[in-house]
């Protein structure tokens, strides 16, 4: 009866053993924060139109075209068409501070001798900004109407689990931790004030699009931003991304920044959640690090609350 039971238990664990082995293991899906769109020698300017007409022609409505520098040299060397579509405002409009998914931006870069297309990948961005959609749908579109070489800006990338709840390290922020940059008595005196105030403001902080939410109080408003605060605190556009932005195939998408206005208030991604969201193997000390850009989420931050009208 002994030599029995101990005949079943090693055949039990024997083919516990073997069904362990052959099960399929399952590694949670990695998303990086950029598609490579197309890569190659091409004239600069026909490339942008191209890029513009094939956003057109799969239904996107562009709704600026920027050269996020001021210097006349980089207008040939670097633009970005930022773009919507009624599929992405209906997503933004369905979770709190979705707006900020409404705008996709596509980057045309001159790099040596290549000119790089690429885009904000909108799967990464739909889990980073905690939408209820993957937008897989717009993700398609885009595949189809510019190309997808390969996706970039993370060495391993980050699954759905780890960027619906993203922050760089302790004591970083998340994305429901925003500047609060200012706050008027009504929703569309927000809208009235804010851009005019973006207008005449001193320190160089610019209007570049408004995208409007449907069916809710909620605007986006897409910014430049050039200029450095008061004890030399850079929150320039070109100079933080002349440290962050130093691989071969360029992250230029993650410009333009965003400002909402939702009711009444008026908000702004935290630079240290959204810096980190779309570079996330920044490393924190040494070379082309946080380090060497830490006073700018201040900056930032101080510089975005006067634009907008509100007290630091």
């Amino acid at each position: 009866m002994q030599s029995m039971k101990q005949t079943l238990v090693t055949f039990l664990l024997i083919l516990a053993t073997a069904l362990t082995v052959n099960l399929p293991t399952h590694a949670a899906e990695r998303f990086k924060p950029f598609v490579l769109a197309w890569r190659g020698n091409a004239d600069f300017a026909a490339k942008v139109e191209e890029v513009r007409a094939s956003l057109e022609a799969a239904k996107f409505q562009v709704v600026a075209d920027v050269a996020p520098y001021p210097e006349q040299a980089y207008v040939d060397d670097l633009r970005i068409l930022v773009f919507t579509s009624p599929e992405l405002k209906r997503m933004a409009a369905r979770s709190e501070h979705g707006g900020f998914a409404a705008a996709e931006r596509v980057a045309i870069t001159r790099s040596g001798n290549d000119i790089q297309v690429s885009y904000v990948n909108p799967v990464y961005m739909a889990y980073a900004y905690r939408l209820k959609s993957d937008l897989a749908d717009v993700a398609a579109k885009l595949d189809k109407a510019l190309g997808r070489v390969e996706t970039f800006g993370s060495k391993k990338g980050l699954t759905k689990r780890k960027l619906r709840k993203y922050h760089y390290t302790f004591g970083m922020e998340y994305f429901n931790d925003p500047y609060r940059l200012a706050e008027y008595a009504s929703y569309t005196d927000a809208i009235k004030q804010v851009e005019k105030n973006l207008k005449t403001n001193e320190v160089g902080v610019r209007q570049v699009y408004r995208i409007d939410i449907p069916g809710k109080e909620e605007t986006i408003i897409g910014v430049t931003r050039h200029g450095e605060g008061k004890k030399g605190e850079k929150y320039d556009d070109h100079w933080i991304m002349d440290n962050v932005d130093f691989g071969e195939v360029h992250t230029t998408a993650y410009l333009p920044y965003e400002i909402m206005i939702t009711g009444n208030k008026v908000i702004g991604l935290n630079m240290r959640f959204r810096m980190a969201v779309y570079h996330p193997d920044l490393k924190m000390m040494g070379k082309n690090s946080f380090m060497n850009i830490m006073p700018s989420p201040g900056a930032v931050r101080d510089a975005m609350t006067i634009a907008v009208g509100g007290n630091l």
